[in-house]
C-alpha cells in the first residue's frame, strides 16, 4: 500500500510530483523516490525508539544547562543528543535491516529501470526466476556482507557512546 500510494503522490500528476515537476525534480521512478519510499518506512522505527528516551529525559537537565548559560543549540548538543544517541543508532539500525531486504513499497516508486532504479531484492527475485541461483546468491551475499558491516560499525558506535557517556557521566 505504501508503495502505491507514494508513487500516486509523487507521479508527475500527482499532489506533490505536479509542485515538483516544475522544479525539475523528479521522485518517481528515480532513487530519490527509492530513498523517499525508504525513509517513510524506516522512519517509524527510529521514533519509536528515540521516543521513550526523550519522554524520560529530566527537564532540569536542560534548565541546568540554560541556568548555566548554554543556548538551546548548545543544550541540544551537549544534554540531549548525548542521551538519545544510543536510542537513535538501535532505531537506524533497525530501519537499515528493514531497508535492506524492503520490496514492497519500493518496488512501486523504483520503477525497476535497468541500471537506474532497480532494487537488490528485485534483482534477487529476477535471477531465481531464471534459474541463476548463482548469480542471486551473490548478490544476496554481498547484501549480507555489506549489512553486517554497517551493524558492525552501529555496534561499535554504541559501544564508543557508551564509554564516552560513563567517562563523561
Amino acid at each position: 500500500m505504501a508503495g502505491i500510494a507514494l508513487t500516486s503522490l509523487y507521479a508527475e500528476n500527482g499532489w506533490v510530483g505536479s509542485l515538483l515537476a516544475p522544479l525539475g525534480i523528479q521522485v518517481s521512478f528515480t532513487p530519490l523516490g527509492i530513498l523517499v519510499a525508504l525513509v517513510f518506512i524506516g522512519l517509524p522505527f527510529v521514533v519509536r525508539t528515540v521516543q521513550p528516551v526523550l519522554a524520560d529525559l529530566d527537564q532540569e537537565l536542560e534548565d541546568a544547562a540554560a541556568s548555566l548559560g548554554a543556548t538551546r543549540t548548545q543544550a541540544l548538543v551537549r544534554v540531549v543528543l548525548p542521551s538519545v544517541w544510543p536510542a537513535l543508532l538501535t532505531g537506524f539500525a533497525l530501519a537499515f535491516a528493514r531497508a535492506v531486504g524492503e520490496y514492497g513499497s519500493v518496488i512501486f516508486i523504483a520503477g525497476n529501470l535497468p541500471g537506474v532504479s532497480e532494487i537488490a531484492p528485485l534483482l534477487i527475485v529476477i535471477r531465481l526466476e531464471e534459474f541463476r541461483y548463482a548469480d542471486a546468491t551473490a548478490i544476496a551475499t554481498v547484501m549480507l556482507v555489506a549489512s553486517f558491516v554497517l551493524l558492525l560499525i552501529i555496534n561499535r558506535l554504541q559501544r564508543w557512546a557508551e564509554l564516552r557517556g560513563s567517562k563523561h557521566g
